[in-house]
């Protein structure tokens, strides 16, 4: 209708640059129309933490306990990536989960112990070890926050703050035996998780830390519960099991880790053959991990028990 108007009430020269205007108007239009859908593109490209194999390879090493080996693939990371915050926060973990294993806190004899879950692991931490993990993790953590300040939406700045104060707690709870600043960073990771996945529901490691921490103040006594419950940490066994359960489906660098705290977690809760179950996926992926297996050995004897 608008073209007929124009053909019938303007000169030629100016029809050509009607139409001419018409077809540049178009054009920007549909340039512009890419242009958006480029950005919208690249905007949920980096809206999602790529795995990267070097690390996929140093955390195999880790669940492996072959924390040497470990370290290198996440050393030759962080050469390669000196401006990724990811490389220290595996590195810190490494460390971690040596402790953890010496201290044999991946073990069923540690994790249905009362005293010993909810009280912290006997004797003192390595100080090696203990300096590493500090180094590794508080260098993340500052890399982290440096990256969130320019782009509070960055969620692999997001995810290594999470792990860092996750493993930081874990750290002060188990080892250190400092439970009210674990508490304190527990809350911080907490935080920083529910803002992640806010973001990035795929990113189910950050579920790890906080599940587990939920879960054990879960099995704390109720008075404990509710003074810390006044304070606004919430213990709860069933909702710590199921972040467990969501990060040993989905997660990726974390997965084991997940699967291992979510199996003996279901020894407590009186779930052996669920347990057993985990146990054997571990076993049959780290074969030279000793724990899993005899874990299993136990798991089994406990299902054949029933």
């Amino acid at each position: 209708m608008v073209r007929r108007w124009v053909a019938g009430n303007m000169p030629a020269d100016r029809i050509r640059e009607f139409q001419l205007m018409q077809r540049l108007f178009h054009q920007a239009a549909v340039l512009c129309l890419l242009a958006t859908l480029f950005a919208c593109r690249a905007e949920a490209g980096a809206e999602a933490i790529q795995p990267q194999p070097l690390l996929d390879n140093g955390f195999h090493a880790m669940y492996q306990l072959n924390f040497d080996g470990a370290r290198e693939k996440f050393t030759e990371y962080m050469i390669a990536h000196p401006d990724d915050p990811l490389g220290h926060a595996s590195l810190a973990a490494s460390y971690l989960f040596e402790e953890f294993n010496s201290k044999g806190v991946f073990t069923s004899e540690f994790f249905l112990d009362d005293k010993k879950l909810l009280g912290g692991v006997d004797g003192p931490p390595d100080d090696q070890r203990r300096i590493a993990f500090f180094s590794a993790n508080n260098r993340a953590r500052e890399m982290a926050q440096k990256v969130l300040k320019s782009n509070s939406r960055d969620v692999n700045a997001l995810f290594v703050l999470t792990i860092a104060d996750g493993m930081e707690s874990d750290y002060d709870a188990l080892i250190a035996k400092r439970q009210l600043a674990s508490l304190k960073l527990m809350r911080q990771a907490e935080a920083t998780a529910t803002q992640l996945l806010a973001i990035d529901p795929g990113a189910q490691d950050a579920n790890v830390a906080v599940g587990a921490a939920t879960y054990i103040i879960g099995c704390m006594p109720g008075y404990k519960r509710a003074f810390l419950w006044m304070g606004g940490i919430h213990g709860d066994r069933e909702r710590g099991m199921n972040l467990m359960q969501q990060a040993a489906l989905h997660g990726h660098y974390l997965q084991t880790f997940a699967k291992a705290m979510l199996a003996l977690a279901s020894l407590r809760e009186k779930q052996p053959e669920r347990a057993r179950s985990l146990f054997a996926e571990l076993a049959q992926e780290y074969p030279e991990n000793s724990v899993f297996v005899r874990e299993l050995a136990l798991a089994e004897k406990r299902v054949a028990r029933q």
